[in-house]
């Protein structure tokens, strides 16, 4: 299979985000169907931290697999081990990081923003919706997931293109169809924190079409930028890195849907979403198993 035909099964594979974006913008949803979509996502993305944790391990129980059959040392088990918590290191306190950077950005913004507008100027709700303050509650969350999902995505696309490669075009092809299912899900975990949030007068607002576009971008574009990679050579070093800063990210995002779903205290929501959230993704992979991949 050559490299266009590869691209395609990327940009297939990572392109059913999209399908999942537009829930972000029902109109007016119900704090309790808000509460359930939350915590249906954190269902979703506790299915991803498993996945990627139990890929992102392969390597190192392989490789402690040889040292016990004396077919190896323990140096590739070392070094695997490195970049597995190098990398979940990395993706962790990263995106914490990152988010303490945004919102001092923002802070920043609006203190130089002040009150008053000029002619034709951004008003300053406006510049909070677009990149400040306010889009930290429900925006920039969905930001962070979207990050999160796009390094997971890179390594599935990474598998696509080596398999793609190899010449196996069967195992290809589902995994394209396996990472399609997978991808329409987590779609729907990136929106979740948007559904209804409110803006900074109290009024639930929808994100735009556009920014839906920019999401969908950074959580499956990497689907297609890995196959492309993985056509052209193989690394389980690689593979590691990126599993493992997807890994950090993901369980870092948990952690703030989680204190959005104790807000609400609906603990009978918070377990009726888990539940719909880690059966879907279990039910895709089941998926993939069941074709033989």
């Amino acid at each position: 299979m050559n490299l266009g035909q590869t691209l395609v099964l990327g940009l297939i594979a990572g392109g059913t985000i999209f399908l999942g974006l537009p829930v972000g913008r029902i109109r007016n949803p119900t704090p309790r169907l808000r509460a359930l979509l939350n915590a249906a996502a954190i269902g979703v993305l506790l299915f991803l931290v498993w996945d990627v944790f139990s890929a992102a391990w392969e390597p190192i129980d392989a490789a402690l697999v040889d040292y016990h059959t004396g077919d190896g040392g323990l140096a590739p088990a070392f070094g695997y081990g490195l970049l597995f918590v190098g990398g979940l290191a990395v993706g962790l306190v990263g995106l914490a990081w990152y988010e303490i950077w945004m919102r001092g950005r923002a802070r920043a913004r609006a203190e130089l923003g002040g009150g008053s507008l000029g002619p034709g100027a951004m008003s300053i709700r406006e510049l909070e919706g677009a990149t400040g303050r306010h889009r930290s509650a429900g925006a920039e969350l969905a930001m962070l997931i979207a990050v999160g999902i796009g390094l997971h995505n890179f390594a599935e696309g990474l598998a696509i293109g080596q398999a793609s490669a190899a010449g196996d075009i069967s195992l290809a092809l589902l995994l394209v169809i396996g990472f399609a299912l997978h991808n329409a899900t987590e779609g729907f975990g990136i929106v979740a924190p948007l559904t209804g949030e409110p803006n900074s007068e109290g009024v639930a607002v929808r994100p735009s079409w556009g920014f839906l576009a920019v999401l969908g971008a950074i959580g499956g574009g990497p689907t297609f930028l890995g196959a492309a990679i993985g056509h052209s050579f193989t690394s389980d070093a690689v593979s590691v890195v990126f599993l493992t800063l997807a890994a950090g990210s993901i369980i870092y995002v948990v952690t703030q849907l989680l204190a959005v779903a104790a807000k609400a205290k609906r603990p009978d929501l918070l377990a009726y979403g888990l539940l719909i959230g880690l059966v879907a993704g279990f039910a895709t992979d089941a998926i993939i198993t069941a074709a033989g991949v």
